[in-house]
């Protein structure tokens, strides 16, 4: 037999090494059962979790809602409570996974001092959302300007505003340059004055322009008769005078007005031969 030629000790050594291989195998064997598990168990959470953040989303919903909260502090409170629930829902998971919730804590405060060093700004996005959420400079639908940008209070969230313009694109502000900034809110007030100014050149008949204009605001049913409309001339200029309108309408009319009485004031002033200061060189030059 081969057994009994090999010595001894080195047969002790062979049985040595297969049952350290054994228990090796033993080992990893357990550990990945032990992880496999683990791993099935937080994702179950993780499923399981996101259908209760729904849940609770809405259901913080529909307690504001009852409490008549503004749709702007809502909006708001969402974005918080998703955050909260969602870093809730991370730590659940990592502790399942049997990470060492102290050098975790000791990995993820290195983390949050360098990430807070370098998001420092969020910080102020942050404070800016609460800012504005205390000072109610608009609510959500209201239209805006501010930063530069023009659109409709679509979001309020930690960080960001969200803006819907005419032609139909997403802005986001960040929160912090908004709640320091200039805002123009266009949707507080329930009434807008139109102003507009026709130049025309020396020797226009004043009072028959002023006639026209009278007439174009008159037959526009959505102009306000209280604030009586102005037509005046406000400025003599070098060869020209400028004759302003100032009409009172509905904020929401305002685009409407503002176009139909350019349009009508033009179509009027073409019909009496009532021109501008460079349509008056032109008719000279050819002249």
């Amino acid at each position: 037999m081969l057994l009994d030629i090999i010595p001894g000790d080195t047969l002790q050594k062979t049985e040595l090494s297969v049952s350290a291989i054994d228990n090796f195998l033993d080992k990893i064997f357990d550990h990945a059962v032990t992880l496999g598990l683990k791993l099935i168990a937080a994702a179950i959470v993780f499923i399981i979790g996101r259908w209760v953040i729904k849940w609770l989303r809405k259901f913080i919903d529909r307690f504001l809602e009852r409490r008549q909260i503004e749709a702007t502090v809502k909006s708001f409170l969402d974005s918080l409570a998703n955050i909260t629930l969602q870093l809730i829902l991370f730590l659940l998971i990592v502790n399942i996974l049997g990470l060492s919730m102290t050098s975790f804590a000791a990995i993820l405060a290195a983390v949050g001092l360098a990430v807070g060093m370098a998001m420092k700004d969020n910080l102020s996005n942050f404070a800016g959302g609460v800012m504005l959420l205390i000072n109610k400079p608009f609510k959500l639908g209201d239209r805006i300007v501010a930063q530069g940008m023009d659109g409709a209070v679509q979001a309020i969230g930690i960080l960001y505003t969200i803006l819907l313009t005419g032609d139909n694109r997403t802005i986001y502000i960040p929160n912090g340059p908004l709640s320091t900034g200039t805002i123009t809110n266009y949707s507080t007030q329930k009434e807008r004055r139109i102003d507009i100014t026709f130049t025309l050149g020396y020797g226009a008949d004043v009072d028959e322009v002023k006639s026209i204009l009278q007439s174009v605001i008159k037959n526009n049913p959505l102009v306000k008769n209280t604030p009586a409309p102005f037509i005046g001339v406000t400025m003599l200029n070098n060869g020209t005078i400028d004759v302003t309108i100032r009409v009172w309408v509905d904020s929401r009319d305002y685009a409407s007005v503002n176009v139909d009485l350019n349009e009508k004031v033009y179509a009027a002033f073409r019909e009496n031969s009532i021109y501008g200061p460079a349509v008056t060189s032109i008719k000279m030059i050819k002249d």
